[in-house]
């Protein structure tokens, strides 16, 4: 089952490194920062349209795709988003509470790619250290961008592909959802770098089984 929908309208140390000023100062003042996100859920802003699917909830970004691949019961395993040519895949991981995973995570992707014949290569970027790689497919070579977020308790991973992987000026709207994401880790524990969990919202998933019931309705017997 892949289920679409394009939006309309609108190391932990890692998240607080980024930061922006907003207001200009002078000696005596300094202006409060403003952190982006991916948030988690106990300080994500109000008043955001989300698409919620579970452990990542996603803002609604004009002309963002959302594409979820999931099996029949609505568990998903694959989420990107698209805008134009460009892609963002995401996965959201569980980490221990004392520290970031990230740095160990990125140096298993990079040998992964080596081994594998690829380049690739570590870049400071706006997330703090990236992996850029070129990896060969059928369609001839393509590049990747690597990036991760560390957060309580929890990991975002984002893979870019297309121009936005080589020139992440141009992320864009993606960009905005990346940095509009809300992390709900739950309670429980957790094995550490365990996927968290995703699920289709319930309505969407019940019309879609029935859609795929009425699918199998329709093909015709074999005798």
């Amino acid at each position: 089952m892949i289920f679409s929908r394009k939006r309309a309208g609108a190391g932990r140390h890692s998240r607080d490194e980024r930061t922006a000023e907003v207001l200009e100062h002078d000696a005596e003042e300094s202006a409060p920062a403003l952190v982006r996100g991916p948030y988690d859920v106990s300080e994500a802003p109000d008043g955001v349209q989300r698409l919620d699917l579970g452990s990542l909830q996603i803002p609604a970004i004009a002309e963002v795709e959302v594409r979820v691949q999931a099996d029949p019961q609505g568990v998903i395993q694959q989420v990107v988003l698209v805008h134009g040519e460009n892609a963002l895949q995401l996965g959201v991981f569980a980490a221990p509470r004392s520290e970031g995973i990230w740095d160990e995570v990125r140096e298993e992707i990079r040998q992964s790619l080596l081994r594998d014949g690829a380049t690739a290569q570590e870049v400071e970027g706006e997330y703090g250290t990236e992996l850029h790689a070129r990896v060969r497919t059928a369609d001839g070579p393509t590049d990747l961008r690597f990036v991760g977020i560390d957060g309580p308790r929890w990991m975002v991973r984002g893979v870019f592909q297309g121009t936005v992987a080589v020139d992440p000026s141009t992320a864009g709207p993606l960009a905005e959802c990346l940095d509009g994401l809300v992390v709900d880790r739950g309670q429980e524990a957790k094995p550490v770098r365990e996927p968290l969990p995703l699920r289709l919202p319930r309505e969407i998933a019940d019309q879609a089984a029935g859609e795929a019931e009425a699918a199998s309705a329709a093909e015709p017997r074999q005798v």
